[in-house]
């Protein structure tokens, strides 16, 4: 597959590799997004996968969002498809693992959460900062105390703040490279059935609750979202400051 995002198929057809590829920052505009799940949707029945590792392009995993679709009119767009992704993601049949190297913020983030297993290369800066644009990361409100634990959670959504893998603790795995990714596969999935790998995934997200967690209070927080960020004048300035490449001018409503 070209364009925004592309696959391949490795260890004889039972991991798929796919990488965010919009060098710099792979950001995750609609297009992105689509073209990710549609990736995802393709290679979801094939019988023998057993792991799918999700990567950036050019040294970093992904900048985040689009932040001009974070603008009035297309935020409700936007917040549908990526919360939609989110959603697939957690769901995948089987498990979707991450490789975090360079920057990996806000939309980006929230994606990695979504991961069955998160990797995390020295270099790797992870973090939502969007409530220096005067919005805030729905899919980390919703989903921030079940991967990470809720204190932590709390102080990433409040300040913003970039972290390295070493302040996720037993959240994220500390590897030097892909290649690292890949023998953890070898030693731990590659010798189970792939029946029992997609069998274990689908009840753990299912019954501990991750996937109730993206579904009515993601629900709420989009809705929040909606209805008190896009309808402020700070969540608007922000964003217009970010866009235009000045200090955001908060007024406090």
């Amino acid at each position: 597959m070209t364009g925004p995002v592309r696959t391949e198929l490795q260890e004889d057809g039972r991991v798929l590799r796919v990488w965010l590829s919009q060098p710099k920052g792979n950001v995750l505009n609609q297009a992105m997004m689509a073209a990710l799940g549609g990736a995802l949707r393709e290679h979801a029945a094939i019988p023998h996968l057993k792991l799918v590792v999700l990567q950036g392009d050019g040294g970093h995993f992904s900048f985040g969002a689009a932040v001009e679709e974070h603008q009035k009119d297309q935020a409700p767009g936007m917040l549908r498809a990526f919360h939609a992704l989110c959603r697939q993601v957690a769901g995948y049949p089987v498990p979707v693992a991450a490789m975090v190297e360079g920057r990996c913020l806000g939309g980006a983030f929230e994606l990695v959460l979504c991961c069955h297993v998160m990797f995390a290369a020295p270099d790797a800066v992870m973090g939502c900062p969007e409530i220096k644009l005067g919005v805030f990361p729905p899919v980390l409100a919703a989903l921030g105390a079940q991967r990470l634990g809720s204190a932590l959670a709390e102080r990433l959504i409040l300040t913003g703040e970039g972290v390295n893998r070493d302040a996720l603790g037993p959240a994220v795995v500390a590897v030097a490279g892909v290649e690292d990714v890949l023998a953890w596969y070898r030693k731990n999935l590659a010798p189970l059935s792939a029946v029992a790998v997609r069998n274990t995934a689908h009840v753990y997200r299912q019954a501990s609750g991750f996937m109730a967690a993206l579904g009515a209070p993601l629900d709420l927080a989009e809705q929040t979202y909606l209805e008190r960020v896009l309808t402020s004048h700070d969540g608007n300035e922000g964003i217009r400051a970010f866009m235009e490449k000045r200090a955001a001018r908060w007024e406090d409503r």
